[in-house]
């Protein structure tokens, strides 16, 4: 760890002294130029108080998250925009956790303290084991979705560098197929700014050997603007077994070709590692009662790990035991295009294209497998304005395609990652995914508006064994379709006012893991999953009073079938397999609220109410039949706080209280006598301190935070693991240092 912080730090310096190098004669070598920077400061300042005036005001707001560039007022469904000014206050930039923390709606458990995160939009993809089902992410027009809606990870995203997230919850397959169920989160990050060159630097350090550096360079250029940023990460984790680490490049340049067509190409690479310490049982933690929470599971350790533990802990699982040296390693190359032409005075065509290159490497108990990913894809997008007065129509209709080709062969695991020398499967999966789709927009005069989504989906994977085992052929197919709707309306009768309703379904067919993990069979496809489908109503409000308190309220109601769960069998128990246990009803309340008092003091908050329970479901494992219980992972409340106090122009001090309900482990919801079944309640409290100063006609900012400052033990993960090793601990305490730099305006 000594060598990758040292090659951090070297990676760090090297990127700042080089900004520094090209960009300081440009921001501070005469005093014009500091006359310059001083008005460019009063401007910000300026800027700054308008932008806050606005989002106290909440008026014309401007999303794109539903296929269309729309104010937030007349966007029939419940959406949330996350600003710089909220993004600026994550301590670390290294996990969505920290951006959607003001989120209501959204559930973000972050499995390791890292990067590997599992995020759910009402309960939507909260039973997935990793990754993220259901929701679509766009990153500056460039989906991550997969064919069939699965987002494996966020690595590619490096949050410093964001400058605006837009979250629509709800059923919105109408718009984005399977991959938009539950959802649509739209990133956009930073452009590069109006002077030739510009740069930022970040550096943060802090509890547990945690470790980030980014650099990021932008500008314009003629018709191009561009920023390119660069960063390392490192970390120990909280948990024995918890090491990562990651480097991230990400490229934007954006063109104006002509007055009506814009390009904007993306070209982004990542490297990330984590070991994976899994989860544990209760009875582990009662064995070692002080350091119990740290440790990881015995499978997952390596063995030099596992020797270091304290004889307690080996003596119950076996001193001469084999661990397995769990880990994932994924390598990624992005390429993609998007943009806008215009083909008339109403007329203009939206596209994007795509590519993904992913090499992946996962050490589990039964085997190392090894997987190589190419997925393509494109959509095209055409809009039509027409009327006038106060009758307007918008209508787009428009192509998604997507595929997705899997060479993937899998060895025995022999203990601490150590391969055997003969394949177990050796197969190849081929994904693909077509949506046609049509948007109509209707403004009925100032105040009324209306739309209808129709879309329909295809979805085909297939797979080809190359293998044989026994002689048999396992390559098949699996082929799943859908037509989904959304409708809702809009009323504004007031400029700071505004009431919506929606109603819509959504379509989630078996992703490559459900698939791939055959119960019958040691290859090819479970052909008994089908798609879990969804349908649900909400209405809501939004506005503000006078320009001090903003709003935006929500209640909705979801029904579900055929939601996917997981379970074992006795004759391969080191394997977890995937079926289709029940069915759902769920309703709740979403809040987001702002009160500005003062001048100098925000306080806002986020809300969720969650009343997600089963209609009917079976557990797989034990055949036995439940009505009436409480969906997994779900908390009933989910609460956060935050306040923050300008002092001085220079000195801000902030703090956030996050409250976080019981929630039940599995389906059963049984609760056993060592309490295994339910986790407790909590309630943390963080706070951050920042102070920006002036040095060589530079912008700095010196930042301190604090994480669950009083220790508080909790759970940040639970999973409804058939052997019950459901719980993931939360770390206690930690502490952050930051600073950050400027040259320039990055925008």
């Amino acid at each position: 760890m000594g060598k990758l912080r040292f090659k951090s730090l070297l990676f760090s310096f090297f990127i700042l002294s080089l900004l520094v190098f090209l960009a300081g004669p440009s921001f501070a070598s005469s005093s014009d130029k500091k006359d310059a920077d001083k008005s460019q400061t009063a401007q910000k300042q300026k800027t700054d108080k308008q932008t806050a005036q606005e989002a106290k005001q909440h008026i014309e707001i401007t999303v794109t998250a539903p296929r269309v560039e729309i104010a937030l007022k007349a966007v029939p469904a419940a959406t949330t925009v996350v600003e710089t000014q909220i993004l600026q206050t994550m301590p670390r930039t290294i996990a969505i956790d920290e951006a959607l923390k003001l989120t209501p709606g959204v559930k973000v458990d972050n499995q390791a303290d890292g990067e590997r995160v599992h995020l759910s939009i009402r309960g939507q993809g909260i039973l997935t084991e990793r990754g993220t089902r259901g929701v679509k992410i766009l990153v500056d027009g460039i989906p991550l979705n997969d064919p069939s809606g699965f987002v494996s990870d966020f690595f590619d995203i490096d949050w410093a560098t964001v400058k605006r997230i837009e979250v629509m919850r709800g059923p919105a397959a109408a718009f984005y197929g399977s991959g938009s169920s539950g959802g649509i989160l739209n990133i956009l990050t930073r452009n590069g700014g109006p002077q030739k060159i510009a740069g930022a630097g970040f550096l943060t350090a802090g509890s547990y050997g945690f470790y980030k550096g980014l650099a990021e360079a932008g500008g314009t250029t003629g018709p191009m603007n561009y920023r390119v940023s660069g960063s390392y990460l490192s970390g120990d984790g909280y948990r024995d077994h918890t090491k990562y680490w990651a480097d991230n490049f990400h490229g934007k340049f954006g063109f104006d070709v002509s007055p009506s067509v814009k390009l904007t190409a993306i070209l982004g690479w990542t490297d990330f590692y984590n070991q994976n310490a899994e989860g544990l049982n209760l009875d582990w933690f009662s064995a070692d009662p002080s350091e119990g929470r740290k440790r990881g599971n015995p499978d997952s350790y390596s063995l030099d790990e596992y020797k270091q533990t304290p004889i307690s802990y080996r003596q119950m699982f076996g001193e001469d035991r084999m661990p397995f040296n769990e880990y994932q390693k994924t390598s990624r190359l992005t390429s993609g295009i998007s943009g806008t032409a215009g083909l008339g005075q109403d007329l203009d065509l939206a596209f994007s294209a795509y590519f993904r290159k992913t090499k992946y490497t996962e050490s589990v108990p039964s085997s190392l497998i090894h997987r190589a990913y190419d997925t393509p894809g494109f959509t095209l997008q055409l809009n039509h304005a027409a009327g006038e007065g106060r009758l307007k129509n918008h209508l787009s209709v428009g192509l998604d395609l997507g595929w997705q080709t899997i060479d993937e062969y899998k060895k025995p695991n022999l203990g601490n990652a150590v391969e055997g020398p003969d394949k177990i499967s050796d197969q190849t999966m081929s994904q693909s995914g077509m949506g046609v789709f049509v948007l109509e927009r209707l403004e009925l005069g100032p105040q009324w508006g209306a739309s209808l989504s129709l879309r329909y989906d295809t979805v085909t994977n297939k797979l080809d064994d190359h293998f044989k085992a026994g002689g048999i052929d396992f390559s098949g197919n699996a082929s799943f379709n859908k037509a989904t709707g959304r409708l809702g309306v809009t009323w504004n009768p007031l400029s700071d006012f505004g009431l919506y309703a929606s109603w819509g379904t959504g379509f989630l067919p078996p992703g490559t893991e459900e698939l791939v993990n055959n119960p019958y069979a040691l290859s090819g496809f479970n052909t008994q999953l089908v798609p879990a489908t969804s349908s649900g109503e909400e209405i809501g409000a939004r506005g503000s009073i006078s320009d001090s308190f903003t709003y935006d309220l929500s209640l909705f109601y979801l029904a579900t079938s055929h939601d996917f769960g997981r379970y074992r069998v006795t004759w391969r128990p080191m394997e977890t397999f995937y079926g289709n246990v029940g069915s759902t009803n769920r309703y709740g309340l979403e809040a987001y609220l702002a009160w500005y008092p003062l001048e100098p003091l925000a306080m806002r908050l986020a809300y969720t109410y969650s009343h997600f329970k089963y209609d009917s479901v079976q557990t797989l494992d034990a055949g036995i039949p439940y009505k009436g219980t409480w969906l997994p992972n779900s908390p009933q409340h989910q609460l956060y706080l935050d306040g923050e106090y300008k002092i001085t122009s220079a000195l801000t001090a902030g703090a956030s209280l996050e409250y976080m309900s019981s929630w039940y482990i599995d389906a059963t919801n049984r609760i056993l006598p060592n309490g295994y079944g339910r986790t407790d309640p909590y309630t943390l409290l963080h706070v951050r301190l920042g102070y920006k100063f002036e040095m060589g006609g530079m912008p700095w900012e010196l930042m301190l935070s604090g994480r669950n400052i009083f220790g508080v033990e909790y759970y940040g993960f639970t999973e409804p693991d058939p052997d019950g090793n459901s719980y993931q601990p939360a770390p206690t305490a930690e502490w952050t240092i930051g600073l950050r730099l400027g040259l320039g305006k990055i925008k």
